[in-house]
C-alpha cells in the first residue's frame, strides 16, 4: 500500500528528499505502511451451520447458563500481555497468562490457584475458579 508520493533526489552529491518532483533525475519512492495491527477475525463466534437438521436439534435442547463471555481480540491481546485473567476467558487463557497452574482442585469447584514469589518468599496467591470451562472469579490473597 502506498501512502503518498516522495521523491529522492540527488544535487551535487547529497541526496534529498520531497513531496514534488525537485530535479531531472527525480525518482519516485514507494512507501509500505508500517502501522502495527491484529486480526478482527480472532476470538469470534463460530458462523452459523446451513444444515438445518442441526439447527432443529439445538432449537430443542435448552440452553445451558454460561459465564463465557465474548471478549474482542484487541483486549484478549492486552489481557494476556499483562498477564490479566478476566471474567469469561478460557482454561487456555489462563494458561496462556499465568502458565501452568501448579494446584488444581475440581471439588467443589474448579480452581485454580497460582503463587506469586518475590526473592524466594510467598507474596501472593491467585485463586482462578471456574464455571462451565470459563473463568468464574479471580481472587488475590495474601498467605
Amino acid at each position: 500500500m502506498v501512502l503518498a508520493e516522495v521523491y529522492r533526489c540527488e544535487n551535487n552529491g547529497s541526496v534529498t528528499f520531497a513531496d514534488q518532483p525537485c530535479g531531472d533525475d527525480a525518482r519516485p519512492i514507494e512507501l509500505k505502511d508500517n502501522r502495527i495491527g491484529g486480526r478482527f477475525n480472532q476470538n469470534l463466534p463460530e458462523p452459523a451451520k446451513a444444515d438445518s437438521r442441526r439447527q432443529d436439534q439445538e432449537a430443542e435442547q435448552p440452553e445451558a447458563a454460561s459465564t463465557c463471555r465474548f471478549i474482542n481480540s484487541t483486549d484478549l491481546r492486552r489481557y494476556l500481555i499483562r498477564e490479566q485473567v478476566v471474567r469469561g476467558t478460557t482454561r487456555d487463557h489462563v494458561r496462556r497468562a499465568f502458565g501452568n497452574p501448579p494446584e488444581v482442585h475440581t471439588s467443589p469447584k474448579e480452581v485454580w490457584i497460582y503463587q506469586t514469589r518475590y526473592y524466594g518468599a510467598l507474596y501472593e496467591l491467585t485463586y482462578v475458579y471456574f464455571r462451565d470451562g470459563c473463568v468464574e472469579r479471580v481472587e488475590y490473597r495474601k498467605p
